[in-house]
């Protein structure tokens, strides 16, 4: 199967939560819960799955050139993030944010099948939630619910997009290749550390809610150990 075609199983989350979203609203501690799931497990599938293909890449140079265009990649979204705002900033963010999810993805199953399956899992988890804050963020502007999920159904069509854009990275050379999976690294780290965790904390602590991201970490370990 190609790693394009593994990207409609987030797809299809997404799109479930924003339908669900709409009708029933989850309150700020559950939201907070699955952000800390999230970034769990993205965490994992970075640490464990492109970090080493990375390090064993054996291409210093490639690895700083694609880790530096990573940040820089990263901090623009951040500029855009601040200065736009509404529901076109909104959908602006979130679609760069998922097509560079599917950029990761397609990187990935250039590394390896088993990469590329877990790393399927995480993003589920996490495009999920994308999911979610859409349709919150819509349907509180007075969108209707079947635009609110029509316009999430939308923006995960990047994710295929992004996967055929990552997926001739496999048949590159092998510094080339670590250079695009240092990029992807980076990406997955700034997602966990700068968008995920920092909303999660935005409401009040809870220890369960913080074991969520201990949680997920632990299964995508079980995953990897059960995939061999």
């Amino acid at each position: 199967m190609q790693a394009w075609s593994y990207t409609l199983i987030p797809a299809a989350a997404a799109v479930v939560g924003a339908a669900v979203a709409v009708n029933l609203r989850p309150g700020p501690v559950l939201v907070s819960a699955i952000q800390h799931f999230a970034a769990g497990v993205v965490f994992a599938a970075a640490a464990g799955e492109i970090l080493p293909d990375v390090k064993h890449a054996g291409s210093p140079w490639a690895m700083l050139v694609g880790g530096a265009l990573g940040v820089a990649a990263m901090l623009l979204v951040r500029i855009l993030e601040k200065r736009v705002k509404g529901p076109a900033g909104l959908m602006s963010v979130t679609g760069i944010d998922i097509l560079v999810d599917g950029l990761v993805l397609g990187i990935a199953f250039a590394a390896g099948a088993k990469a590329g399956i877990l790393l399927t899992v995480a993003l589920t988890i996490e495009v999920l939630f994308l999911g979610l804050t859409v349709a919150n963020e819509l349907g509180e502007g007075g969108a209707s619910k079947g635009k609110v999920v029509g316009l999430t159904a939308a923006l995960v069509l990047l994710l295929p997009l992004g996967a055929l854009l990552g997926g001739p990275v496999g048949s590159l050379s092998a510094a080339v290749q670590a250079g695009f999976l240092s990029f992807g690294l980076i990406a997955l780290l700034y997602l966990v550390t700068e968008e995920l965790l920092i909303e999660a904390h935005e409401t009040e602590d809870r220890p369960w809610v913080t074991a969520m991201f201990f949680a997920g970490f632990l299964l995508l370990l079980l995953l990897d150990g059960m995939i061999g």
